[in-house]
This record gives structure tokens, sequence and C-alpha cells, in this order.
């Protein structure tokens, strides 16, 4: 999933065009309570778009130890560091949770792929993935984390997680902390200091005289 694909689905781009049937006087009466109604609604979101975000956000479809592995899983893929909080810290199992309802076509394999990692986890430690000892699931996820290296028996796995950590990272690398992990300034104004002395003595001149 890309950054758009991900600004979209939480309902950031506007996907069609409404049509005005009042006239100005009413337009401004409705606009007035609109934004009363919807404090959290963001400019240039349209109706339809921000309705239907906020029935998506109502639906569940993670059970309860679904989003517990999910929780798990997010903060093995960016754990708390020195520098930033880690993914669950900062919301991204909500943020899969609402992808998923928002792009159904994710609902099969990641529910398949949480039942995979459990089936794995009962298979090697006789317990669900959550209940498993940090190195225990450590080593599961290094089974399946590098496709070229898997081996065909964990196929499946391979498939989930490199789902679940596309996720992950889109979630994670669209919020604040996030971008300030990556470094990023956004535009910064560019200062001339003159051509670099390397570029002047690849051309004969002399830095020194001029």
């Amino acid at each position: 999933m890309n950054r758009r694909d991900s600004l979209k689905a939480l309902g950031f781009l506007a996907a069609g065009t409404a049509v005005l049937s009042q006239n100005s006087c009413n337009s401004k009466d409705n606009t007035a309570t609109n934004a009363a109604d919807q404090p959290d609604k963001l400019p240039g979101v349209q109706d339809f778009e921000y309705d239907r975000t906020k029935k998506l956000e109502e639906e569940t479809f993670f059970n309860e130890h679904e989003m517990a592995t999910i929780t798990c899983l997010v903060d093995i893929i960016i754990p708390k560091d020195d520098i930033s909080p880690s993914a669950s810290e900062v919301g991204v199992p909500a943020f899969i949770e609402f992808i998923v309802k928002d792009i159904p076509e994710h609902k099969i394999p990641m529910r398949g792929g949480l039942k995979w990692l459990d089936i794995r986890a009962q298979k090697k430690y006789k317990k669900v993935f959550i209940n498993c000892e940090n190195n225990q699931q450590v080593a599961i996820i290094d089974e399946i984390a590098y496709p070229s290296k898997a081996k065909p028996e964990v196929a499946q796995g391979v498939s989930f997680f490199s789902r679940m950590r596309n996720l992950t990272a889109s979630g994670f690398y669209t919020t604040k902390e996030g971008i300030a992990d990556l470094g990023y300034q956004g535009n910064r104004p560019g200062v001339w200091t003159g051509v670099p002395d390397d570029v002047l003595k690849a051309h004969g001149f002399n830095t020194v005289d001029g």
C-alpha cells in the first residue's frame, strides 16, 4: 500500500463531486449546522466521505484476540527506541483495523494469516502466538520475514507477514511521530554559497586567486 492509498482510506482525498440544491442562504445555514455537528470533519472532506468514515469507525472486524496479536506484531516490526515510540503507541493497530474494513480485500488474508500464526505457534511451542515468550515470537517471525530465505511450508505466513509489514509501515510513517522518525523537515529554502571548490578545480580555476 502506498501513501496515497493510505490517505484515501482515511478519507483525506476527495472521491467524487457534490451537487448543491439549496440557495446560498440555506447553504450558509447548512454549513454552520454541519460544522457544529461534525467538529472533527477535515477541510475538503465531503459529507458522504465523512459519513462513510464514521460508519466504518463504528464497525468492528477483528476480535479481541486478533487485535492483541496485531498489537504484538506491529511492535515487533517497529519497536520503541530512543528516537520514536513503538507502532502501537501511535495507534497503528487501530489504523490496520480501519484499513481492513475500508479495503475488504484485506479481510480474508489478514484473518487467515493471524490464524496461521497461532497454528504455527501451537505446533512449535504448544501455545498461541501472544502467549509465547519474546524469543519464541521472534523465532517464528524470522521464519516468515525474509521471503528469499523462507521454506515453502511457511509460504502462507510469508504472504501474511509481508502484508502486515506494509500496513504497519503505512500506519506508522503517516503519523507525526513517523514523519519525525524519518527526519523529514519539509520544504526548506536553498542557500547558494557559490560553485564548490572541487568543481572549480575540475575546470581549471584557481580557488584562491579566483
